[in-house]
């Protein structure tokens, strides 16, 4: 038995060896298509330079890959009086079908350039390139999903109690819509809005992150290609420091009669006060804090340990329904964290996300790696042990960290209470059922949580007892294009996907119609 006190069980030079040379490819060049590749502001069907830039570079090595147009004030707002303009004319003059038929043209193509764009991704977000190919056919199938949704945006003919009329409820695109987006999915967070938002009739300003600009832009020129108007999609990207500023406009613009924001819950108050001016719709995917429950009735605790890696370790636990907090009942609490840790030393492989053999990239920046080193720190000193990893890997990369498990961790710590995003997987001991339902509900947020029991009746129970949006029953893997996603208390509201997903860029209009005049 390995234990409780053992050191990453793994030396760094044999789980983590650099591909020899690899640095020196980690360029734009390896696109073939270079049609795909763009630096300015995509604003009514053209892309738009200016003298100000910001450099975007690969969290692997920090080597440059491109300045992109650092978008103005001054454009900003004539990308959202452009979707404004545009919106009159294509709400009124696009049929559901047309839409439908363009946004399948725009699978299409993203299905055809998936190699090109997964490369993207890899090159400015850092993940494995098996990863970003995963990301552009989940991105995609939003735009397929969404094709098919489209003409089935039907309203309701309601039964009036006056016998001369009759009540028609028409769902209506709510108009223009401003879009914010993260790193850590740069395609897919795009397309699950923007997929939605245009089979509505809704055009569309779209801010990108400012860590992955380039994948954004990509799917702008797929657009065109496939036929979307010109004004009826707009990229505007930016630099950090207008981040800020141009979030604030699309809240307190008239024009914008909605946001979208996936990204933090300190950022998505602050937007929902700069909001309160225009009273507009919003739909918000915030932070979470995912229980991750292990039963002891649970028949394949192997099936168990690979779902948590699944859903703990993808993108090195920079998704936002990755696990945080991992429940696991008494009887079994040993044999799962020890199935765990011979699980990683045999399948982990940290490096280029380039090199075909890596599993695992590197972090964000900085201070994505800060957080994890905290976590790690404040566990240990409150009575935690590292079962496994536990060390930055500078020799790798700047931003590279072991995978690592913490175990006898308790509330006392940080990691219980705060999202980590990033590679550490804390291990929590509970015995009754009534104990891990009240930790696992002891946060303010709510967006995924994930069980693991062969008791039918209890995986209902408790998935209905979870204060969360989504749970995961017997599998660390939920997101798809049919999953209305989405999360309760303080990570947001509205739901993205499935037949939710186009309701959010509705109005419902009411007709009372006299009959009998």
């Amino acid at each position: 038995m390995l234990s409780h006190f053992a050191k990453p069980f793994v030396t760094r030079a044999r789980l983590n060896t650099p591909v020899s040379g690899i640095r020196s490819i980690s360029s734009l060049s390896l696109i073939k298509n270079q049609n795909l590749i763009h630096t300015g502001a995509f604003i009514n069907g053209e892309f738009v330079h200016n003298d100000g830039k910001f450099d975007v570079t690969n969290p692997f090595d920090l080597s440059l890959l491109a300045e992109v147009t650092d978008t103005t004030l001054n454009q900003v707002q004539d990308a959202i009086d452009i979707s404004q303009k545009t919106f009159r004319t294509f709400s009124r003059d696009t049929t559901p079908r047309t839409r439908s038929t363009i946004l399948s043209k725009f699978y299409n193509l993203m299905m055809e350039n998936m190699e090109d764009l997964a490369k993207l991704i890899t090159l400015e977000n850092g993940k494995p390139l098996a990863d970003a190919r995963g990301e552009i056919k989940y991105a995609a199938s939003f735009l397929q999903w969404f094709s098919e949704e489209a003409p089935r945006i039907n309203g309701d003919l309601i039964p009036s109690a006056n016998a001369a009329n009759r009540i028609l409820a028409l769902r209506l695109p709510i108009g223009p819509v401003g879009i914010l987006t993260p790193w850590n999915f740069p395609s897919a967070m795009i397309t699950r809005k923007l997929g939605a938002a245009f089979a509505a009739g809704c055009t569309t300003v779209i801010k990108p992150a400012s860590e992955t600009p380039l994948s954004s832009l990509a799917l702008c020129q797929l657009a065109r290609e496939a036929g979307v108007p010109a004004g009826v999609l707009n990229v505007v990207p930016v630099s950090n420091k207008s981040t800020p500023i141009v979030g604030k406009m699309f809240c307190e613009s008239p024009m914008l009669k909605k946001v979208s924001f996936t990204g933090s819950t300190r950022v998505g108050k602050i937007l929902m006060k700069e909001s309160a001016s225009t009273v507009k719709k919003l739909s918000f995917e915030l932070g979470g804090n995912a229980p991750f429950i292990v039963f002891s009735d649970v028949k394949d605790i192997d099936k168990a340990v690979d779902g948590l890696i699944n859903s703990k370790f993808r993108s090195s636990g920079q998704t936002c329904i990755c696990t945080n907090r991992i429940f696991v009942q008494d009887e079994i609490y040993d044999e799962f964290y020890h199935k765990l840790v011979a699980k990683l030393i045999k399948s982990i492989k940290l490096g280029n996300g380039m090199d075909k053999s890596v599993t695992h990239g590197p972090l964000i920046h900085a201070k994505a790696l800060e957080k994890v080193q905290f976590q790690i720190q404040d566990a240990v000193s409150n009575g935690a042990k590292i079962a496994y990893g536990g060390h930055a890997l500078p020799e790798l990369g700047p931003f590279f960290h072991e995978l690592t498990v913490l175990i006898d961790v308790t509330a006392d710590m940080d990691i219980f209470h705060n999202e980590t995003f990033g590679p550490i997987a804390p291990l929590i001991r509970f015995r009754t059922t009534e104990e891990v339902i009240h930790l696992a509900n002891s946060t303010n947020v709510g967006l995924a949580g994930y069980l693991y029991s062969s008791d039918i009746s209890k995986i209902f129970d408790v998935g209905e007892r979870l204060e969360v949006g989504m749970v995961g029953a017997n599998t660390g893997l939920i997101s798809e294009a049919a999953l209305p996603f989405g999360g309760v208390k303080e990570s947001g509201f509205g739901r993205e996907g499935f037949k939710y997903g186009i309701n959010e860029y509705t109005v419902v209009k009411s007709i009372v119609l006299n009959v009998k005049n």
